[in-house]
């Protein structure tokens, strides 16, 4: 399959998720979530970058930002993602074995109601994990931050916020939206309109990520059909 690209253009949307190796916790406390807060403030001293929503789980993070240039993105992560294995390591020395199953992966977004549904999808996740009753509840989202925290490390929305933006993250998505969601999870596929998506799959050569699964048809299996 061919590899990613990884100069990640400036001024698309990038969903970016990373999850630990074999599913190990990579925050154990309150204490592991704040501090992951910290670095994510402190990394955008490192890049230009603009950070619309958040969710850190026990054993896996979300964000969704926005790199200004187009190498913004990996200087971000890669700052973040050092520095926090680190950390980590400081912290439990007793911890073998990497602490992420690999590199993030990024997914570029549609700016406009593709960036709505993914954001309601990120901020649900400790709902969906019955983690609390409303998704308001967990405090290490965007949507359950405190005020400093979201005055330090939030920036204004591309697109005006729905008034009833709590409720919406609280119902659950329709079962296309979702699917379509975990179509670009699964195959490092942009999220947009197809217009859109086929645009930026050949700005950012991802165009692989478009091919149906499975082994081309030979002609022997054309002639089966």
């Amino acid at each position: 399959m061919p590899r990613t690209s990884r100069a990640a253009a400036g001024g698309i949307v990038y969903h970016v998720l990373n999850r630990g190796n074999g599913k190990m916790q990579i925050f154990r406390k309150p204490g592991d979530y704040h501090a992951f807060l910290q670095l994510l403030i402190d990394a955008k001293q490192k890049a230009n970058i603009e950070l619309f929503g958040f969710c850190l789980m026990p054993n896996h993070w979300h964000l969704v930002l926005r790199p200004k240039a187009d190498h913004d993105l990996a200087a971000y992560l890669s700052w973040l993602t050092n520095t926090h294995v680190k950390r980590y390591r400081s912290h439990y020395p007793r911890t073998s074995g990497h602490l992420y199953q690999g590199r993030y992966k990024s997914f570029p977004v549609q700016t406009d109601s593709y960036f709505l549904t993914l954001l309601r999808y990120v901020e649900a996740n400790p709902l969906r994990a019955h983690k609390v009753r409303l998704a308001g509840q967990w405090p290490f989202s965007s949507l359950g931050c405190d005020a400093k925290t979201a005055a330090t490390l939030l920036d204004p929305w591309p697109l005006k916020r729905p008034r009833n933006w709590p409720a919406l993250v609280n119902e659950t998505l329709p079962d296309p939206q979702q699917s379509r969601i975990k179509d670009s999870l699964n195959r490092s596929r942009p999220l947009g309109d197809n217009a859109w998506t086929l645009k930026t799959a050949q700005q950012l050569n991802l165009q692989y990520t478009l091919n149906p699964r499975g082994r081309p048809k030979t002609k022997q299996d054309n002639a089966r059909d």
